[in-house]
């Protein structure tokens, strides 16, 4: 591409060159003019928003001028521009339908907060030495026998036992502590 070509392709329409080129601009200007609002009217009517209207009558517009020397050979080119828009309407509108049933199917419910004795449970167990909280989770809460958790841990029963007992008071000192707190408060 030589500088010359490289300018008039990043200058205006107008600029680029003059003859057939501002006659096929001026046949578009004309175009635009005499059917830009036509569609936009009924595509706000369809849609529903005039600004959504717009958009799409101007999207309509931005993909025929390039191919506009060969849509002046039509005996209508503004009909082509309308089914273009009214194309791009209803791709928008399936579009949005398929967003809303999707946000529809993502939609969380509403869960209650955590029951203050679980909250209370769970800071206490956070205070606990991780073997011992560890020990207490899966005997209490997972169901492990001491000999299945010993076998986990690869440590010897006697210290599960120990490590359970240290675990069962620490927590019935968080957790009388907690109570006491909850009363004074």
């Amino acid at each position: 591409m030589t500088a010359l070509s490289i300018r008039q392709a990043d200058s205006p329409p107008e600029q680029a060159g003059t003859g057939r080129e501002s006659t096929v601009l001026a046949d578009f200007e004309e175009c635009y003019a005499a059917n830009f609002h036509k569609i936009t009217i009924q595509l706000a009517a369809y849609l529903g928003s005039l600004a959504e209207a717009q958009d799409v009558t101007q999207e309509a517009f931005a993909r025929a001028l390039p191919r506009w020397g060969r849509l002046t050979g039509y005996a209508d080119p503004g009909a082509w521009v309308r089914h273009v828009a009214w194309n791009l309407a209803k791709t928008r509108q399936r579009r949005q339908r398929r967003l809303a049933l999707f946000l529809r199917q993502q939609q969380e419910e509403p869960v209650a907060g955590p029951e203050p004795d679980r909250v209370a449970l769970i800071r206490a167990l956070s205070k606990l030495p991780e073997r011992q909280r560890r020990a207490f989770v899966l005997h209490y809460l997972a169901d492990l026998s001491i000999a299945q958790i010993a076998d986990q841990e690869r440590t010897p029963e006697g210290t599960v036992k120990s490590w359970l007992h240290r675990a069962r008071a620490a927590m019935a000192a968080h957790l009388t502590g907690a109570a006491e707190e909850g009363r004074d408060v």
